[in-house]
Order: C-alpha cells, then structure tokens, then sequence
C-alpha cells in the first residue's frame, strides 16, 4: 500500500482529466495518516489551488471555525476533495469557481480510494453535494440527509453541507448556519466518543 507521501507525489502529475492544463497545481488531501476522520469536499477553489492546500481559503476558516466549536482539532481531521484539481471559469483577472463535471469526480476517484486505504479513518464525512454524491451515487441528497449516520464502506459516513454554502447565504443567516454544520460536526464526534 502507498504512503500518503507516495500518493502525494503521484499525485502531483496527474493528467487524468482536462482539469490540470489551467489549475496551477494538484490539490492533495492533508493531515495525519492515522487521522481518525476523513472530511471529503467537493474541489479545492481559488486559494487552495494557488496554495496548494485543501481548504485553506474563506470556506476553510468557516471549517475551522465549526470544528473548533464541535470540539474537533483540526490537527486529528485528514481533509480532501474528490476533486484535486480547481475547476473555474476567467471573469477578466478573477477566477470564477465552476462545478466539477461527473467525468472529473470519476477522473479522481482514484485518488479518494487510495487516500480512503492509507488512512483508513473510523469516520467519513462528505462536505456538500458533489463529495455526497461522489461516494454514495448521483441520486443521493445532502438536504434530505445531512447530519445522519450513513455507512459508506463498513465505516460511519455523515454528510453535511459545504462551509463554502454558509458564504453564499445571505450574511444575516450565516450563524444559524453555521450552527447547523456544528451540529452535524457534533454527531461526528459523538461516533469517535
């Protein structure tokens, strides 16, 4: 079986789908290897593919801030995507965040099972629609079941919204939001309790 490491640099050439020509890189999963929950999201955005870094932009400091709250360390948690690389359109200099196509999400699913076996966390969480349907089929739905305790591969799997989504709600609905995703993050660490 491959390290992280080893995955990581395999990774990093990757051409599997049209994706890598305009990312500036692969985005990787990070975190311990021994990590008792994996959080998979959809693709890594602006920040993350100039960074390199899963979940380092505004969607990852609203992350940071609901497992803080759940009272899960952010050092304990290996992040991905099942996406690694950014997909986006111009708007002049800006690049404009587009959702990953099935063929992409198929591209990299590779990745995500490799990255499932040489972690093999106890917990899986899904952070939005794409990594719910990524794992679980393209009919599943996060609003139906998000916060439930599925199983996905005999380990428990929770799927939850993406913290990018609490961004895009209007800012007077972000704490209720925000307090929701909490929530599902608690019925995650009462399966590690």
């Amino acid at each position: 079986m491959e390290t992280l490491d080893e995955l990581r640099a395999e990774a990093s050439t990757c051409t599997r789908c049209p994706l890598y020509e305009p990312a500036t890189r692969t985005v990787f999963g990070e975190g311990p290897s021994t990590a008792w929950l994996m959080l998979v999201g959809e693709q890594p955005g602006d920040q993350e593919d100039r960074a390199g870094r899963p979940f380092v932009g505004p969607a990852g400091k609203v992350l940071d801030t609901a497992l803080e709250r759940a009272g899960i360390g952010r050092d304990e948690v290996y992040v991905t995507n099942a996406v690694k690389h950014f997909r986006f359109e111009r708007d002049g200099k800006r690049r404009i965040h587009k959702a990953p196509a099935v063929t992409h999400i198929r591209a990299c699913r590779p990745w995500l099972d490799a990255e499932l076996r040489a972690v093999r966390p106890d917990v899986l969480a899904t952070l939005g629609a794409t990594a719910a349907k990524a794992l679980l089929g393209s009919t599943f739905k996060v609003s139906e079941q998000r916060g439930s305790v599925l199983e996905f591969e005999n380990r428990p799997l929770v799927p939850t919204v993406h913290p990018s989504s609490i961004l895009r709600g209007p800012p007077e609905a972000r704490e209720e939001a925000t307090a929701a995703l909490v929530a599902d993050l608690l019925v995650i660490a009462d399966l590690h309790n």
